[in-house]
C-alpha cells in the first residue's frame, strides 16, 4: 500500500473543445497515470459553457489545472507538455 493513498482531485479549466484543450487533457491524464496511478479524478470545466466558474479559483488563462486535493491547492497553466515543469508545479513526487 502506498504511503500516500489520497485521491487527487484536479479541475482542468478550458475554453471549448479544440486542439489545445485535447492536448492539455491528454498530457494531464498521462502525467497522472505515471505519477498517481488510479488515484485521481479530473473534472474538465469549459469556461465557454460556464464562465462564472472561473472566479472560484481566479482563473485568468486557459488551460489551467487546479489541484484541489491533496492540499495545499496548486495551480498550473499551459498544455502540460513540459513534464518537468508540471511535475514541479503539481508536486507529483511528494505524493508517490
Amino acid at each position: 500500500m502506498s504511503a500516500h493513498p489520497e485521491k487527487w482531485l484536479l479541475k482542468l479549466y478550458v475554453s471549448g473543445r479544440g486542439w489545445l484543450t485535447q492536448r492539455a487533457q491528454t498530457n494531464l491524464e498521462r502525467l497522472c497515470r505515471e505519477h498517481v496511478q488510479d488515484r485521481y479524478r479530473i473534472d474538465v470545466i469549459d469556461l465557454q459553457e460556464n464562465p462564472s466558474l472561473a472566479r472560484e479559483h481566479g482563473i485568468v488563462a486557459v488551460p489551467t489545472v487546479v489541484r484541489e486535493m491533496p492540499e495545499p491547492i496548486r495551480k498550473m497553466c499551459g498544455d502540460f507538455s513540459d513534464s518537468e515543469r508540471a511535475h514541479f508545479s503539481l508536486q507529483f513526487s511528494r505524493w508517490r
